[in-house]
Formats: C-alpha cells, sequence, structure tokens
C-alpha cells in the first residue's frame, strides 16, 4: 500500500492524457486532417491507454477490490467498454464527419461517466 498514492495519481494523469489525446484526434478525424496518420499519433494513444489500464489493475490487486464486489466499479468496466467501442467510431469507423463527431461526444460523455463513477464511487455516477 506504499505505492498507493503515486500509482492512483499516475492512474488518474494518464487517464486526462487519454481523454487529451482522445479530444485532438477525434477533432482531427471530423476535420479528415492528415495528422491523424502520423505515426505518433497512432502509436502514443496505444502506450497510455495501456499505462492506464494496467495501473487500474494494479489498483484492483492493491486494494484487493474487484468489479463484481463493487457496482462501481463494474459499471465503470462496463462503461470503458463502451468507449472503446465507441471511440472507434469517432476515430476511424465512422463513415461521415457528422457520424464521427457525434460518436466522438457519446464518447467523452461516456468518459465523464467514468469519472463520475470513479469519484462519488456510485454507478449512478455524478447523480449519486
Amino acid at each position: 500500500m506504499e505505492h498507493y498514492f503515486l500509482i492512483k495519481h499516475l492512474h488518474m494523469t494518464a487517464a486526462a492524457l487519454s481523454i487529451t489525446l482522445f479530444i485532438v484526434r477525434a477533432w482531427w478525424s471530423v476535420q479528415e486532417s492528415p495528422r491523424l496518420n502520423a505515426r505518433w499519433v497512432k502509436v502514443l494513444p496505444h502506450l497510455i491507454d495501456t499505462a492506464l489500464l494496467g495501473l487500474g489493475v494494479t489498483l484492483m490487486v492493491l486494494l484487493s477490490v474487484w468489479p463484481w464486489q463493487l457496482p462501481w466499479l463494474g459499471a465503470k468496466l462496463l462503461a470503458l467498454l463502451a468507449y472503446i467501442g465507441i471511440g472507434t467510431i469517432a476515430i476511424k469507423r465512422g463513415a461521415t464527419p457528422r457520424a464521427r463527431a457525434v460518436a466522438a461526444l457519446v464518447a467523452v460523455a461516456i468518459f465523464a461517466y467514468m469519472v463520475g463513477a470513479a469519484i462519488h464511487h456510485s454507478p449512478l455516477s455524478w447523480l449519486a
């Protein structure tokens, strides 16, 4: 437990970097910018998201908590799956810029839900 606060803050930093980079990439996708094809744009999000997930799993192990024990954690992980699915539509699978823009807005809303669930420790997120 001695590293709990460091891991927690690294997890939160990775989350902030992840959503920031997602928003930039989504904007570029909607604008059909060639910047989206840069190598660092294709690699960096995977590195950040891998760190984010790894740190989250580390926190679960450190605290000995599991998604089936805590409803807010289970809800957060289900929301993560939705965020990933909708995020792929926002960045590359959306047929039109409008579809990608709508998917990006939905993905950001899902991300905000996950932050609220983590802060309030409730599946009701910001409504708790």
